[in-house]
């Protein structure tokens, strides 16, 4: 056994991937979607609490897919009601996505019980300590990201 804080650590990471990855494997399971729906779908969520405005483009970029693959996403997306497409009010060339209520209804309904847990395991913990986690997350995501998007490990 090793008893390196920052393996145990590193295997822990690996854990909540795997369990994080089947609450959205049984989400979209449940809603008849892909994983590539859920990741669209959360990309789209994620910017509008970003108040940024997300383009077919850069969902594509977001979830690594080809403009045709991006296209018969959000086709498909639109079609069973996630998801529309909105004329920008400055340029009207450009084309942003927009997750429909429905769509953050189903989400808040499925997620929304993980969401009061991890609030409630999260409560004893005094801001500090949240502020040095949540640099420890944000620093593993880039790291996991890197590495998922191909990019070069260090050395």
């Amino acid at each position: 056994m090793d008893d390196d804080p920052r393996q145990e650590a590193a295997l822990q990471l690996r854990r909540l991937s795997i369990d994080l990855d089947a609450v959205g494997q049984r989400f979209a399971t449940l809603h008849g979607l892909g994983r590539t729906d859920v990741r669209a779908l959360v990309a789209i969520m994620d910017a509008a609490r970003r108040g940024e405005a997300l383009t077919a483009g850069a969902l594509g970029r977001t979830v690594d897919l080809s403009s045709a693959s991006v296209t018969a996403l959000v086709d498909r997306l639109e079609r069973v009601g996630h998801v529309r497409r909105v004329r920008d009010a400055d340029d009207r060339r450009r084309v942003t996505l927009e997750i429909s209520p429905a769509a953050m209804a189903a989400g808040a309904e499925f997620f929304g019980g993980l969401n009061r847990d991890l609030m409630a395991a999260m409560a004893a913990y005094p801001d500090d300590e949240l502020a040095v986690v949540q640099r420890f997350l944000t620093e593993m995501s880039a790291v996991i990201s890197r590495h998922a998007h191909g990019g070069e490990p260090s050395a």
